[in-house]
C-alpha cells in the first residue's frame, strides 16, 4: 500500500456541520486518506461551511484568500468548499476562486471519493444536487473507528418553516427524515465503539417523523427516543434544534417518563414580540411560546432552557425588544445564543425596510445578553450543593483532573483518575465558575 494521503478539515457552524466533517473524513478514508490537524501538511483541504452568521460567504472567500499561498508552493494539492455556502454559491467559488477544486453540497458529500479522483485526473468537481440516493445509507457502509463517549447523530435535515431571516430551507433543502431502523441500527455501531451519549440532530428535528422499523406509520421524535432508550450501553439521548410548534405532547411526555432523555432542552423563540414574531413568518406568538414552555415544565420541572434570539429584526422598535426582554425573565433561561439581525441574501427579511440602526442593535444586543448571562450565573449557581450525573469526556486542564457533561450539560470538572472518561458517575456539585460547574465524585 502507498503512503497514505492525508486530510484536513476546517468546520464552521453548527453541530450538523461538525457530523458532516465527521462522515466526510470516513468518506475519503476509503479513498485512502488519513486526518490531519495540519493544513500546511494536508494533501486535501475542505472548507466546510456554515451560512447562517454575518457575511458567512465572505469568510469563506477570505479564508481561500489566505490559502493561494500555500497552493502555490505545492499545486497538487486538493482545495474543497464544502456545506451551505457552496450549495449557495456553487460554481461562483470556483469562479472567485480558481484555486479550488470541488465544490459539493450538503447533500451531495458522500460522493466526495468520485469527486476527489475526478480533480486527481486534472479537472474540476462541482456537485450541489440533491439526490435522489441515500447519502447516510452510502456513507454507513464505510469502515469507522473508535469514538469518544458523545456522538452526534443526524435524524433529520432540511426545513419547511420558512423563517424570513433564514437560508436553511434553500441550502438544506425540504424536511426529509431518515427511517428509523437505520438510525437505531448507527446507535448500536456507535455504542459498539465506545459512544454513551447521543445527540440527535436536524435543522428542525423535533418535526421527525421518519418510517417505523415495522414499515408501519411514522415514528415520531419521543418515539426514535424511546427506541433508542432501549438500547443497551446507550446512556443518554439529546437534541437539537427544536421549533415551538413542534414541540407535540408525546415528546413532552417523553422527557417526564423515558430517563434517557436528558432535562435540557433547546426551543429557539427569537423574539418576544408578536408583531415581530409575525414579521419572522415564526407561525406562533410569544403567549403560545410562554404556555408550551409551562406545559413542559409541568411534566420535568427540573428541565434546563435553552433558546435562540435576534435583535434589530427589520422593524423592531424599543417596545418590541423590551417585550423580548420580557419574555426572557418570564423564561429563565440556563443557556441561549443571540445575535444582531444581518440579512441573508435571498430570504425575504433581505429585502425590507425598516433596518435598524447599527448602534441601536448593538445597545440593543448589550443588554439582552448582560440579562441572558444573569440568568445562567444564576442557574449554575443553583446548581451548588445538587448531585448530578456526569458522563467524563477527557482529561481536565489540571493534573488529576477530568471533564464531562452533566444532565443539564453544563460542563463540569472533578478529581478523578482517567479511567473513568467513558463513564456516568454521580458527582456533588460543589462550586459554579464563569463557564462550568467545579464538582466531587459521590
Amino acid at each position: 500500500m502507498g503512503e497514505a494521503k492525508k486530510l484536513f478539515i476546517k468546520t464552521y457552524g453548527c453541530q450538523m456541520n461538525v457530523y458532516d466533517s465527521e462522515r466526510m473524513a470516513e468518506a475519503l478514508g476509503g479513498a485512502g486518506y488519513v486526518a490531519t490537524d495540519r493544513a500546511d501538511d494536508a494533501d486535501m483541504i475542505l472548507l466546510n461551511t456554515c451560512h447562517i452568521r454575518e457575511k458567512a460567504a465572505e469568510k469563506v472567500y477570505s479564508e481561500l484568500g489566505r490559502l493561494k499561498p500555500l497552493k502555490a508552493e505545492r499545486p497538487d494539492l486538493k482545495i474543497g468548499v464544502t456545506g451551505c455556502v457552496a450549495q449557495a454559491e456553487g460554481e461562483e467559488i470556483m469562479r472567485r476562486q480558481p484555486l479550488v477544486d470541488l465544490v459539493v453540497g450538503p447533500q451531495s458529500y458522500h460522493r466526495l471519493p468520485q469527486m476527489e479522483a475526478r480533480v486527481a485526473e486534472g479537472h474540476k468537481a462541482l456537485d450541489t444536487d440533491f439526490p435522489e440516493e441515500d447519502k447516510f445509507e452510502t456513507l454507513q457502509k464505510r469502515p469507522r473507528a473508535a469514538r469518544g463517549p458523545s456522538a452526534f447523530l443526524t435524524v433529520q435535515e432540511g426545513c419547511d418553516k420558512f423563517c424570513a431571516f433564514c437560508v436553511v430551507p434553500y441550502t438544506r433543502g425540504a424536511e426529509v427524515s431518515r427511517p428509523a431502523a437505520r438510525i437505531l441500527s448507527e446507535a448500536r455501531d456507535l455504542v459498539s465503539r465506545g459512544v454513551r451519549e447521543v445527540t440527535l440532530l436536524g435543522q428542525n428535528v423535533n418535526a421527525y417523523h421518519g418510517a417505523a422499523p415495522e414499515g408501519e406509520g411514522p415514528w415520531s421524535l419521543a418515539d426514535l427516543a424511546r427506541g433508542l432508550a432501549a438500547i443497551e450501553g446507550l446512556e443518554r439521548i439529546r437534541y437539537t434544534t427544536s421549533h415551538p410548534n413542534d414541540m407535540a405532547d408525546d415528546l413532552i411526555q417523553a422527557h417526564a417518563d423515558c430517563d434517557k432523555l436528558m432535562p435540557y432542552l433547546h426551543l429557539p423563540v427569537q423574539s418576544g414580540s408578536d408583531r415581530i414574531l409575525k414579521a419572522m413568518n415564526r407561525k406562533h406568538t410569544a403567549r403560545q411560546y410562554l404556555d408550551l414552555i409551562a406545559r413542559i415544565r409541568a411534566r420535568r420541572p427540573d428541565i434546563m432552557l435553552s433558546g435562540d434570539f435576534i435583535v434589530g429584526f427589520p422593524g423592531e422598535t424599543d417596545e418590541d425588544f423590551e417585550q423580548t426582554l420580557a419574555l426572557i425573565e418570564a423564561v429563565n433561561y440556563g443557556q441561549a445564543y443571540s445575535f444582531k439581525y444581518s440579512p441573508r441574501p435571498g430570504t425575504p427579511a433581505a429585502e425590507r425596510a425598516g433596518h435598524v440602526d447599527d448602534a441601536v442593535a448593538t445597545e440593543r444586543l448589550r443588554r439582552l445578553q448582560a440579562l441572558l448571562e444573569r440568568q445562567q450565573k444564576a442557574v449554575q449557581q443553583a446548581m451548588v450543593g445538587r448531585e448530578v450525573g456526569v458522563l467524563f469526556e477527557k482529561p481536565g486542564r489540571m493534573p488529576g483532573q477530568i471533564v464531562g457533561k452533566s444532565d443539564y450539560l453544563h460542563a463540569v470538572h472533578v478529581p478523578g483518575p482517567q479511567d473513568l472518561i467513558g463513564q456516568v458517575r454521580r458527582v456533588r456539585i460543589v462550586e459554579s465558575t464563569s463557564n462550568s460547574l467545579a464538582g466531587e465524585l459521590i
